[in-house]
């Protein structure tokens, strides 16, 4: 097999493919498996801050239940179960301590305080990095995006400033301009950025008039948008790229490559296809190496990146002028349309 070897936010990988944060990625049994099959790293599941805020709630709940103690109540302490966070920390600590590769905690806070303390929490289990995921559903008419973007900097820069372990920022695709926003993130020294987060979004039951709930699989292609940006940001900062969503395949994964990124991050084939999808996708970017001739990811990395490719002939192909290409040549493609 060809050196896959990358590096990403100053840390040695085996290889490009990271395991993205899921339920999946909290069953230590499930994360052996994946070093087994080859994963570089693996990003353990998310720590909300909205979990830990309902597990105090649940304990103000169960401690006041006996505000009222009377000799008829078979308990006279309340029953409180192992911290949600405390669980979390652990399994967090014992995951790195067991994997060789590569551990990466996952963290989804609201409130800046809240962002600082589970990220010092969490650089105390030992593991490798730290990966913010920055989203912000607008539910105030009154704010701004300027405001909210500028927040979410400051949060970035205090945790930078607080821990010692490498920082990425996962992203949603939503901002307004995704280009400015990472140059920001990168003059704060955000170590690397992943484009983009999936997130679950609300539907609605029409048989039954209510909301429902849906995992929110990726869809093959979906890589799309992640590409373009990669693209574009290659070359123009200092902070790594990581792709995710929508990557199923070796192929997948080799045009993320070709497009500037240092890994990716794989999820929603997992489901469909087992872990043993990881290495099918290590083995399909080494056969591609050998045939074209690369001995190493950074053979070809980013060579399909703007800020390689011929202005003169390519200047456009990350832009919106493909839409135009796709106009001129819509009766070639949809001609054998009946």
């Amino acid at each position: 097999m060809k050196n896959l070897e990358t590096t990403f936010m100053g840390i040695k990988l085996s290889n490009p493919i990271i395991l993205g944060a899921s339920s999946l990625s909290s069953n230590l049994d499930q994360l052996q498996k994946a070093e087994l099959h080859g994963a570089g790293a693996i990003v353990y599941k998310s720590l909300f801050e909205e979990q830990v805020q309902l597990e105090n709630l649940q304990l103000d709940e169960q401690l006041g239940m006996y505000d009222d103690i009377h000799a008829e109540m078979t308990r006279i302490e309340p029953q409180i179960e192992y911290s949600d966070i405390d669980y979390h920390l652990a399994r967090l600590q014992k995951t790195k301590e067991t994997l060789t590769i590569p551990v990466f905690a996952s963290l989804n806070a609201v409130n800046k305080e809240s962002w600082i303390r589970y990220a010092k929490a969490i650089e105390q289990t030992g593991v490798d990095g730290i990966e913010v995921n920055l989203y912000q559903t607008p539910t105030n008419y009154e704010i701004d995006g300027a405001r909210i973007e500028e927040r979410q900097f400051e949060i970035v820069k205090e945790i930078k400033s607080e821990v010692s372990i490498p920082v990425s920022v996962k992203l949603s695709s939503e901002y307004s301009n995704v280009l400015n926003f990472v140059k920001k993130l990168d003059d704060v020294n955000a170590d690397a950025v992943v484009m983009f987060n999936s997130f679950f979004q609300p539907d609605i039951d029409i048989n039954m008039e209510k909301h429902t709930k849906a995992f929110n699989l990726s869809q093959k292609g979906d890589y799309k948008q992640s590409l373009r940006y990669a693209g574009m940001l290659y070359g123009n900062i200092k902070a790594d790229i990581c792709s995710s969503r929508g990557i199923f395949t070796g192929e997948d994964a080799i045009k993320l490559l070709l497009s500037g990124a240092t890994a990716v991050q794989v999820v929603s084939t997992i489901y469909k296809n087992g872990l043993e999808q990881i290495g099918v996708i290590k083995n399909e970017i080494s056969d591609w190496m050998e045939t074209k001739g690369y001995n190493s990811i950074e053979d070809f990395r980013g060579k399909l990146s703007n800020s390689k490719l011929d202005p003169n002939t390519n200047a456009l192909v990350y832009k919106r002028a493909q839409y135009i290409d796709l106009l001129l040549t819509s009766d070639s493609i949809f001609g054998n349309i009946k």
